[in-house]
C-alpha cells in the first residue's frame, strides 16, 4: 500500500510506522507527506492499535525535507507553493493529534523537518550518537510548519538557543533542549522503547486518547490560524533571493554567498 513508509501492527496492538527512503536518509518526499498523513488516519481510526512507534529506516531517522521537492517550490507560482506546504502542515498536525501515545526511536541523524517529527512524538528517545539542528537557516529558508511543535516541545528560551543558528547539536543536549526525554546506546534503543510502551497496554485506550486531547487543550495553541502562518511565512521565504541562493548552491555543491 505504501511505498515511502512502513506500517505494521504486532498482535498487543502497538503499530510501528517506518520512515522508509533509506536511500533518501527518509528525506521527506511529496509523497511521504502524503502517505504519513493517510497512515495517521489509518492509526487514528484503527481500535486494536494502542501504541505508535515512529522510526526511521537506515543510518538516519529523518534528514527533513527533500531538497528536490524544495527545487521544485522555487519553480512554482504562489498557490502551489501555499498547497504543498500546507501538505507538510497537515501531516504534522495529523501525527500531533494522533489519538494514540506517539513513541519516536530516533537514529543517527533527525534535520530540519526531523526534528519537527521528534517534536510530535508524546515522548521521544534518541541513540546517544544522535545529530540533529534546526538547518533550515543555512538555506534561506525557516523552520516554520514545523515550528508551533518545536517550541510547543522545548519552549521559546530553549527554542531561541537552536531554532535560528542552523547548529547542530547531539543527543545530549537535545535532552537538555527537551526534544529527547533519554538518550541511550544504540544496543538500548529497542528496550528504552519498549519501556515507554508497555505501561500504555494496562490503561483505558478512550482515557488515554481523552487524556492525550486534554494536553493540547491546555498547551500552546496550535490551530488552523497558527498552522496558516507557518504555512505563508514558509511560501514567503520560498520567494526569495536568499531561498534561491541557498537551495541552488547546495544543488551546485557550492557554498551560498552569505558564507
Amino acid at each position: 500500500m505504501f511505498e515511502t513508509i512502513d506500517l505494521s501492527t504486532d498482535a498487543r496492538g502497538v503499530a510501528t510506522l517506518t520512515l522508509n527512503r533509506v536511500d533518501k536518509h527518509n528525506a521527506m518526499s511529496a509523497q511521504m507527506l502524503a502517505e504519513l498523513t493517510q497512515a495517521a488516519g489509518q492509526l487514528a481510526a484503527d481500535d486494536a492499535v494502542r501504541v505508535v512507534v515512529l522510526t526511521g529506516a537506515g543510518k538516519s531517522f529523518c534528514a527533513g525535507g527533500d531538497l528536490a521537492w524544495m527545487q521544485a517550490q522555487m519553480a512554482a507560482d504562489s498557490q502551489t507553493r501555499f498547497v504543498e506546504a500546507r501538505k507538510l502542515a497537515e501531516m504534522l498536525q495529523a501525527l500531533n493529534t494522533l489519538p494514540k501515545p506517539l513513541i519516536g526511536a530516533l537514529q543517527g541523524n533527525a534535520f530540519g523537518g526531523g526534528v519537527g517529527m521528534a517534536s510530535v512524538c508524546d515522548i521521544a528517545i534518541g541513540v546517544d550518537t544522535l545529530k540533529m539542528g534546526l538547518t533550515e537557516t543555512r538555506l534561506g529558508i525557516i523552520p516554520a510548519t514545523i515550528g508551533p511543535y518545536v517550541i510547543s516541545r522545548m519552549g521559546e528560551a530553549r527554542a531561541r538557543r537552536v531554532f535560528m543558528s542552523g547548529r547542530i547539536f547531539g543527543a545530549v543536549e537535545a535532552v537538555e533542549l527537551g526534544l529527547l526525554a533519554k538518550a541511550v546506546p544504540a544496543e538500548e534503543l529497542a528496550t528504552a522503547v519498549e519501556a515507554e510502551v508497555t505501561p500504555y497496554l494496562s490503561c483505558a485506550p478512550g482515557a488515554v486518547a481523552a487524556a492525550k486531547q486534554l494536553t493540547r487543550e491546555l498547551g500552546p495553541r496550535i490551530d488552523d490560524a497558527v498552522i496558516d502562518t507557518t504555512i505563508q511565512a514558509l511560501v514567503d521565504r520560498w520567494e526569495t533571493d536568499e531561498a534561491a541562493e541557498g537551495i541552488g548552491a547546495f544543488f551546485d555543491k557550492r557554498k551560498p554567498n552569505w558564507v
